[in-house]
């Protein structure tokens, strides 16, 4: 379906922590190996990257990090922090991983390396990527699902929604 809105080499950045809270929404989840496979039938894939936060002493996370290297993603993380927050009573603060600043910055640093630019996060941050990017006159198409995609990015890019390519991403 992707391959209708693509031109030329394509580049995929996943936003981790939209990815998530989508799926959870969605109440299904994402199989990595399929939407790999999907990349690569559908697109002429130059590169496929995953940004999120880890927590290290997550095994789980580690080995799933390790997995998607495996498998031919770019994994790039960072280390949780504790932000001590006096509003939040309960626990004295949150965990953050935030690694939007990274994608934007390997968006920008291979962007004469990719014709087509994908996106899969709905966050209204990535707004200002997207004009830069298509400045620069690169298709740009975000994937995420209802609930979790800004206007900002509909007004900007092609949206598809997980929920049209379901049969070919899920995790079973």
């Amino acid at each position: 379906m992707i391959n209708k809105f693509v031109k030329g080499k394509t580049a995929v950045f996943i936003d981790s922590a939209n990815v998530y809270y989508s799926e959870k929404t969605m109440g299904w989840r994402i199989d990595f190996q399929k939407l790999l496979n999907y990349f690569k039938r559908e697109t002429n894939l130059f590169r496929i990257a995953y940004y999120g936060a880890i927590n290290p002493e997550n095994k789980g996370e580690r080995k799933f990090h390790d997995f998607l290297e495996i498998l031919g993603y770019v994994v790039r993380h960072k280390k949780i922090k504790f932000i001590k927050d006096e509003t939040d009573l309960a626990y004295g603060g949150h965990h953050k991983g935030n690694i939007d600043v990274d994608l934007t910055i390997d968006a920008v640093h291979f962007r004469d390396d990719y014709d087509t630019f994908v996106l899969l996060s709905g966050d209204s941050d990535f707004e200002s990527l997207i004009k830069y990017l298509k400045a620069f006159k690169k298709r740009c198409i975000v994937m995420s699902t209802k609930g979790h995609i800004s206007i900002e990015l509909l007004k900007q890019a092609k949206f598809i929604d997980f929920k049209k390519i379901r049969k070919e991403i899920e995790r079973k």
